[in-house]
């Protein structure tokens, strides 16, 4: 199976207490693409300017991309500057400069349209839901949000996630988006718009999944001692998902949970260097011996010395 990606492809300036970097690589279609490639081949669709480097488009030619569907429009490429203190949970905007960006308009070409499993980045609901009515019938649909939409476009991302399958929050979108701060309420609110799952990414703690049969499913981050920089970790969380999801076609809810625990591995490499250079240098060894890791890190002995001890808990 091959996924198709949806998203911005963009030129980030990113400062850490670990250091910076000047217009590298960035966007939501960049960090996915490059984590789902380890798994299944991947198509995007996306726009860039004139200005856009050729080594950067190098890279995407360089592994199982196809990128027939990366428009390059008259102008400059979508800029984002950041900042980020020791609480690396948070990115402090310095700079957005959508430029070509702010033309987007998603064509999927014919040879797109009938990809199996398909991820909405973040851009307007419109678009998202005009992304959806291209497709031909996918096997699983993904979508992403931020604040911006929830708070400005809050209809129309409501009427889009009516459509699709899973839908992927912080945790700070999900109390925004249902109002209340309560995290399992706020799924209750969200699955009873008709998708089968809601994904909560919670940075440095991992993600948590709740399911339309009222079970939730808990996936820790990596400790990692040398993190330099965060961005992309939620989008690179969600290649690596649904990347292991293709690669397998395994769709049963202990797939499912085996592909998530395949996002936060992806996520924890994305994290230790600036860009997608980790992803870029990553084996698929390296990836398979850090998700036997998150076993050993979450194994406990089962036992069911009482009946209560084998019930299914449910939220």
């Amino acid at each position: 199976m091959s996924v198709l990606v949806v998203g911005s492809v963009a030129l980030d300036s990113v400062e850490t207490p670990f250091g910076k970097v000047q217009d590298a690589l960035g966007g939501t279609a960049s960090f996915f693409s490059f984590a789902a490639r380890h798994y299944s081949d991947v198509k995007i669709v996306a726009v860039v300017g004139e200005d856009f480097p050729r080594e950067y488009r190098g890279l995407f030619d360089g592994g199982n991309i196809d990128l027939s569907g990366l428009q390059t429009l008259p102008g400059r490429t979508f800029r984002w500057s950041g900042l980020y203190d020791y609480n690396l949970n948070t990115a402090h905007t310095l700079d957005t400069q959508l430029n070509v960006f702010s033309e987007f308009h998603p064509v999927l070409p014919e040879s797109h349209r009938d990809t199996e499993l398909l991820f909405l980045g973040n851009i307007h609901p419109e678009l998202q839901r005009e992304v959806l009515l291209q497709t031909k019938s996918p096997v699983l649909t993904v979508l992403d949000s931020m604040n911006f939409w929830i708070e400005r476009e809050k209809e129309a991302l409501t009427r889009v996630m009516e459509m699709v399958d899973i839908v992927l929050f912080n945790e700070a979108e999900a109390r925004q988006y249902a109002e209340t701060p309560n995290l399992l309420e706020a799924a209750r609110r969200i699955l009873a718009l008709g998708p089968r799952s809601v994904i909560i990414k919670q940075g440095e703690y991992g993600a948590m999944m709740y399911s339309g049969n009222r079970e939730i499913f808990m996936s820790p981050a990596y400790p990692l001692e040398g993190v330099k920089d965060p961005t992309g970790a939620g989008d690179s969380f969600a290649g690596g998902f649904l990347g292991q999801l293709a690669g397998s076609g395994d769709f049963s809810p202990a797939g499912i949970r085996k592909a998530m625990i395949h996002g936060s591995v992806i996520a924890s490499f994305t994290v230790e260097d600036f860009s997608v250079n980790r992803l870029l240098s990553v084996t698929r060894e390296e990836i398979e011996r850090r998700y036997q890791e998150f076993r050993h890190l979450t194994f406990f002995e089962h036992t069911c010395k009482h009946a209560v001890d084998c019930q299914r808990v449910e939220w």
